[in-house]
């Protein structure tokens, strides 16, 4: 306890100028406080629990020191300076001419002032008295002690701290009578020893229990925790969503109860919103099937038909052909437009795919051929591995992602454009990346690139027959394939890049998946 108040004080001292390097390396040493709840509140029990043992040992301490030094002062009251008297001597000095050690008990001081200079000084000891050698310090501070017959605290240099109390003599003198304070300091530090050690168990003890205790108070608002982060690791955008569970409150009166209770409530408005959500996209996707496939028949035949005009060998008038044109080309673009459509359907319903070996080098050959004699206005480049890539999954829905992917860089970039198609394998991942230096995707169309009906501005203009459901497709495709598809665009440079997994996984590609609904 002594220690630590001397650190105190000596840090009262502490200079205001100190480095502010040597303040840092003193503030990394301290360790952070614990994060978790159950840390702090472990935490703060120990340190209220240590801040009340500190209290009880300082002042334990600082009342014993206080009560003994007192029954010092006593003593000395009780003595009256006797030993001290002792060391006057008359004129005429009687036959011994020694200190009167009588009824002293070991180590008494004594000592005689004589107009402020200490004529005598001794201490009772087993053999008898002893003369003390007092240092030039001891005896200004003894000239300087009260004359009041109080005690007070000195330190000499020769014995150590003593409990002083001066009174004036008969001879015009000072009589000095001291009494040392080892058994005191001895005692206080033998409690203080007896304190720290009880302390210390009872804070190792103490921080044991607590951390159990707070452990087992906690474990309700352990089971939100868990609930509450088994519900974020589940994909809430689409699809059918199982909720967990809702957490048992087994007392919603406490804090932790209230939380749970919460949380339980939270969870029912999620999953019936959820619910919801998951009828709306059924239906939508049930209605978007069979409106694509009741809109499949109507539509080939307004193109038979208008195939069939077409090929009338009468004279038909110009603007009768005309219209015939723009019917049978619109119609073709209404039924790729139905087809998409079906298609987006299909994959959102999980049963589009095929499971095969695909193998993706020859079908980027086969696709970049197709584009090239599609746009041959643009510079075609290759960049293919010199050992075959492949993979399982769909290779018809792959073939006609690579093919959007290539048709959309064709169809929206000028004539001159430099198309690179490059393919690369690392480990189980396939990358397929298609760039242009083209005029680029503005900006704000970029986070939405990938939706369904959504087309560039007039910088990328489509051409005649696009639907605006390409790269929607390309992303369903990749989707289910278990991949991602991204996009990095600025002026002069875009860049499509798809991902791939070398196998199917799930259950996707049921081999009916590609029939007819």
């Amino acid at each position: 306890m002594r220690a630590l108040l001397r650190r105190l004080r000596r840090l009262r001292r502490l200079p205001a100028h100190v480095p502010l390097a040597r303040l840092r390396r003193l503030l990394s040493r301290v360790s952070l406080p614990p994060r978790t709840l159950r840390g702090q509140l472990t935490a703060g029990l120990v340190v209220l629990l240590a801040l009340a043992c500190l209290t009880v040992g300082v002042t334990t301490a600082f009342a014993l020191e206080g009560f003994l030094v007192g029954r010092i002062d006593q003593q000395l009251s009780a003595s009256g300076g006797k030993f001290a008297a002792s060391l006057e001597h008359e004129a005429t000095p009687d036959g011994d001419n020694r200190p009167d050690t009588r009824g002293q008990s070991k180590g008494t001081f004594g000592a005689r002032l004589l107009r402020g200079t200490t004529t005598q000084a001794a201490v009772v000891r087993n053999e008898g008295d002893s003369k003390v050698r007092l240092s030039a310090d001891d005896r200004r501070a003894l000239a300087e002690l009260p004359v009041d017959g109080d005690g007070h605290t000195l330190r000499l240099s020769a014995l150590g701290h003593y409990r002083l109390a001066a009174v004036k003599g008969d001879d015009g003198d000072v009589l000095i009578t001291g009494l040392p304070l080892r058994p005191v300091e001895e005692t206080v530090h033998r409690l203080e020893w007896v304190e720290s050690a009880v302390f210390g168990v009872a804070l190792i003890v103490t921080g044991i229990l607590a951390a159990l205790w707070v452990r087992l108070s906690l474990r309700p608002l352990r089971r939100v925790t868990s609930t509450a982060a088994n519900v974020a690791e589940r994909p809430l955008a689409s699809g059918d969503v199982a909720m967990p569970d809702p957490v048992p409150v087994t007392d919603p009166r406490t804090e932790v109860g209230q939380v749970g209770t919460a949380l339980n409530r939270m969870l029912g408005h999620v999953g019936n919103a959820l619910e919801r959500r998951q009828a709306s996209e059924e239906r939508l996707r049930h209605f978007a099937a069979d409106a694509s496939h009741e809109l499949r028949t109507p539509v080939a035949n307004i193109r038979g038909h208008a195939e069939l005009a077409l090929r009338h060998k009468g004279p038909v008038p110009g603007e009768v052909r005309r219209a015939l044109d723009r019917i049978q080309s619109e119609s073709e673009r209404m039924s790729r437009l139905v087809d998409d459509l079906l298609l987006l359907a299909r994959i959102d319903a999980g049963r589009a795919l095929d499971r095969g070996p695909v193998d993706l080098t020859r079908l980027v050959l086969d696709a970049t051929d197709d584009a090239r004699a599609a746009g041959p206005g643009h510079r075609w480049l290759l960049d293919l591995p010199e050992e075959a890539v492949t993979m399982t999954g769909d290779e018809h829905r792959l073939h006609q992602a690579v093919g959007n992917l290539l048709a959309n860089a064709r169809a929206h970039t000028p004539s001159g454009t430099r198309v690179t198609v490059r393919l690369t394998a690392d480990g189980d991942d396939i990358r397929l990346s298609v760039a242009d230096d083209g005029p680029g995707i503005p900006e704000e169309l970029q986070p939405e690139i990938f939706g369904r009906f959504v087309r560039a501005d007039i910088s990328r203009s489509r051409a005649a027959g696009s639907t605006g459901l390409g790269l929607a497709i390309v992303y369903a495709v990749v989707s289910a394939h278990g991949g991602t598809v991204g996009v990095e665009s600025a002026p002069g440079r875009t860049v499509f890049t798809m991902t791939l997994p070398a196998s199917l996984p799930g259950n996707h590609g049921a081999e009916d998946g590609g029939g007819e609904p």
